[in-house]
């Protein structure tokens, strides 16, 4: 009996220390959600580039063709405007789930926790995004999805340290699949699909199924 008390204190002693140093009202179920926007998102997309079937055409140095130009100009309008539109709806619903999960657990969403799980993925995040502005001004998108999947790979894997330590395999495959993508940009929306679609549906059923219930 003593040591089934003990075995009892001491777990409830790593949950206390968990608590602090954790942030742990993530929820499952808007990993789930925010795959399925990537998901309707990336199937917006194919069609938007279907439509514009030259707007992704090189044409040789030194040669300037403006159907071209404005067509690529307006797919690229497009295709942020739906990356936004993704973005924007996956963070209000994580943030609505997150909320409602910690009240349920008479926890604080605001802490310094949560703040440096913030910071640790706002640095990555934003550096990502600075370098795809920079490869937008120098016309070369072939690599900003890979450069997306890279940069929100290296956030999950710092938001591991104040989280759930699974969130690091989903941004290591993350990082993995970015790699991968640069070797073959032809595959990008593939590898958008799958990296913020798929992987995100697989990672919030285990998360649902490992914290949720």
């Amino acid at each position: 009996m003593k040591e089934e008390e003990l075995h009892n204190e001491l777990a409830s002693i790593r949950n206390i220390m968990e608590r602090s140093s954790k942030f742990i009202s993530l929820s499952g179920l808007s990993g789930i959600l925010a795959g399925v926007y990537a998901l309707i998102g990336a199937t917006v997309a194919w069609f938007v580039i279907k439509d514009h079937p030259t707007a992704f055409v090189h044409t040789p140095p030194g040669t300037f063709d403006f159907e071209i130009f404005f067509n690529l100009i307006s797919v690229v309008e497009y295709l942020i405007m739906i990356a936004i539109a993704v973005l924007l709806a996956s963070i209000i619903t994580g943030v609505i789930l997150s909320i409602r999960k910690a009240k349920q657990k008479g926890e604080s969403v605001w802490n310094k926790t949560s703040r440096l799980l913030l910071l640790n993925v706002a640095v990555p995040l934003l550096t990502g995004f600075a370098v795809i502005i920079m490869l937008f001004f120098k016309s070369d998108l072939t690599y900003t999805v890979s450069t997306m999947l890279v940069f929100y790979g290296l956030a999950l894997f710092n938001a591991s340290n104040f989280t759930y330590t699974d969130v690091k395999y989903l941004g290591i495959i993350d990082i993995l699949l970015g790699l991968a993508t640069a070797f073959f940009p032809e595959y990008s929306l593939w590898a958008w699909a799958i990296g913020f679609g798929v992987l995100h549906i697989i990672y919030g059923s285990i998360m649902y199924l490992k914290y949720d219930r």
